[in-house]
């Protein structure tokens, strides 16, 4: 039985992709460790393929565009980003995600508020919300028992 692969978020997976140059790895967690060895994972940072680099300015979203903390419009990088995101999750049909909880493109339930203050509101990273108009469930790393159980793997 082909198993489908899996989007995930680049710095969840050791790459030095976060803006501040570091990343998020969640390498330790067996179940990812399960992912990779069924070779199901395919790694992506949209904000890097939308063009912006490593390290960069912080970015929130704010007014339904993504401005970095010099008041910086990065709103195409992100868009941009996104769509490339969503032709890798068609060209490999892919139906899961496992995004950067938080991030003003992956962040998946709520994001910071664009006030740059850590203060969290309910919404979607620029990302997660084209995935999920592409019908692709989206998990964040706080979502890895629930996903476990849902493929049963």
């Amino acid at each position: 039985m082909k198993k489908n692969k899996i989007l995930i978020s680049a710095c969840l997976l050791g790459q030095n992709v976060r803006y501040d140059g570091s990343n998020n790895s969640i390498l330790e967690n067996s179940f990812i460790q399960k992912l990779l060895n069924l070779d199901m994972l395919i790694p992506i940072c949209p904000e890097v393929e939308g063009g912006l680099a490593t390290p960069r300015v912080p970015v929130e979203i704010k007014d339904k565009k993504a401005i970095d903390k010099d008041g910086n419009d990065m709103s195409k990088n992100f868009f941009y980003g996104a769509q490339i995101t969503c032709q890798l999750a068609l060209n490999n049909d892919v139906k899961i995600a496992i995004m950067k909880a938080k991030s003003p493109s992956c962040g998946k339930d709520k994001i910071y508020d664009g006030s740059f203050s850590k203060k969290l509101i309910k919404a979607n990273g620029v990302t997660v919300m084209a995935l999920e108009k592409l019908g692709v469930d989206v998990y964040s790393e706080d979502d890895l028992k629930k996903l476990e159980n849902i493929l049963n793997i």
